[in-house]
């Protein structure tokens, strides 16, 4: 039994040997340790992805590939000129930074797309999508606003590229705009434009602060101004106080010296009053004396004037009572003396009042009775009467209507019968018939029957002699004149 253990052990030992070779052959050859930078990707038996760590891969059973986690640098800049939304060519340059993602999701599609690749080709791939989408952002964006606002360019590369780079398991880390450029000198012109509106507002605000510190300097000037004449005001506040208080200080000395002298004073005046008083009682014993001895011959002198004055006053009174009545009746005696004046100066006015009343009243009636023997007059001179006033002015009208013939200084004639001069002069005497017609028409007279009638005014003011009634006979001025009006008539 021992001896088969013996040969049975001397079979083992080498087999644990090269087993034990093997295990550290394998775990030599197998392990593997990732560094932070790039992704060790195992697959076989299993997958596994390791960065940063290590793992066994196991030899001809499983497969090693590696990905690099690397930050690619590209710079991407525009193989030509792109025109921009308001149409100015331009050329960009940026400098971008991209890896590949740690998401898992993301690397997996980078381990498909770039496994084993070297980053110059994965930046080569990531700078097409850039440049594509670069492109499509300048033409969407106006040039003074790409190049005022490159961030605003960038953020919106970024995320237009985003997704096509996510795609492919790539993120961006960073995208900066390096430069815009053109071959017109559009940019240069911008940068002047710009040049200018820095000057101009740092000469606004060169004159704004300059106008801040003469504000400043004014209102220290102020404030120091102020604090003078507070200052100057608190001493002479303190130095009226400091005269009120010795005022108060000499007005106190000023009353206790008056009271020591008050005292003083009252002091010889009380001894003076003592010496009065002794003096004074010395001298009323003496008027007292004085005093009885008045008192007598008053007594004497009062029953001398109760026989002299008293008599004499009471014809005084007397002749008072007196001149006081004589008085009374003088005032009543004028009183009455006024009022008769007055009385009688009313009844005189009252007397003028009704005279001049009833001249008033006389005149009116005169009028009033003028008037209706006027009115009466006229009833009775009716239409013969103003037939002859109509009479009386019938010469006067003939004038006014002849005037016109007195003023024509030749007449001319063509054609006709020979007979145009005297067709004008007939016109006065047709005018006049017209006349007489229209006042008949208009009054009620008939002008033409009174100057056939027996009137006042053909008898004596016209001196018409009427020897028929159906004919009036008129001075020679006349005649023919108002035989022609009613001939014409």
């Amino acid at each position: 039994m021992p001896d088969v253990l013996s040969v049975f052990g001397v079979f083992i030992t080498p087999i644990l040997i090269v087993l034990a070779v093997l295990i550290v052959i394998f775990l030599f050859v197998g392990y593997l340790k990732a560094p932070p930078d790039t992704a060790y990707i195992v697959s076989g038996l299993r997958r596994k992805v390791v960065v940063g760590k290590s793992c066994i891969k196991i030899p001809i059973l499983e497969r090693l590939d590696k990905l690099s986690l690397k930050l690619i640098p590209i710079d991407v800049k525009t193989s030509s000129a792109v025109p921009t939304a308001d149409y100015i060519n331009i050329l960009v340059d940026a400098a971008v930074n991209v890896k590949v993602s740690d998401d898992p999701e993301k690397m997996k599609l980078a381990a498909q797309n770039f496994l084993n690749q070297k980053t110059e080709y994965i930046g080569a791939v990531a700078r097409e999508v850039l440049e594509g989408n670069m492109r499509e952002i300048v033409g969407r964006m106006e040039l003074k606003e790409m190049v005022s606002d490159r961030q605003k360019f960038a953020e919106l590369v970024k995320e237009n590229a985003a997704p096509d780079l996510a795609a492919m398991g790539l993120d961006i880390i960073s995208f900066n705009v390096q430069n815009f450029s053109d071959s017109n000198g559009v940019i240069d012109d911008l940068g002047i434009d710009n040049i200018s509106q820095i000057k101009k507002s740092a000469a606004i605000a060169k004159a704004t602060a300059d106008k801040e510190v003469a504000i400043s300097k004014a209102e220290a000037d102020r404030q120091a101004n102020d604090a003078y004449v507070q200052a100057q005001m608190i001493i002479s506040q303190r130095n009226t106080e400091l005269a009120i208080r010795q005022s108060e200080l000499k007005k106190q000395e000023d009353v206790k010296k008056a009271e020591a002298d008050a005292a003083y004073e009252i002091q010889k005046e009380e001894q003076r009053k003592t010496i009065e008083i002794a003096a004074a009682n010395a001298n009323i014993a003496a008027q007292e004396k004085a005093i009885e001895l008045k008192t007598k011959e008053a007594e004497v002198q009062e029953q001398e004037l109760n026989a002299t004055v008293k008599k004499k006053a009471d014809a005084e009174l007397y002749q008072r009572q007196k001149q006081a009545e004589a008085l009374k009746f003088e005032e009543e005696r004028q009183a009455e003396a006024q009022k008769f004046s007055k009385v009688q100066e009313a009844e005189g006015i009252r007397m003028v009042g009704l005279a001049e009343a009833e001249a008033i009243r006389q005149k009116g009636l005169a009028e009033a009775e003028a008037m209706r023997k006027k009115a009466e007059a006229y009833q009775l001179y009716n239409n013969a009467a103003m037939g002859e006033m109509l009479i009386k002015i019938l010469p006067d009208i003939a004038g006014k209507i002849a005037e016109p013939m007195a003023a024509i200084d030749k007449v001319t004639i063509i054609g006709g019968d020979g007979n145009g001069v005297s067709g004008v002069a007939e016109n006065v005497p047709i005018v006049m018939a017209k006349l007489f017609e229209s006042v008949k028409e208009t009054t009620g007279i008939d002008l033409t029957d009174i100057v056939r009638a027996d009137s006042y005014d053909a008898k004596v003011n016209r001196n018409i002699n009427i020897s028929n009634p159906d004919k009036v006979s008129l001075t020679p001025e006349q005649s023919d004149l108002i035989d022609t009006v009613l001939d014409k008539q």
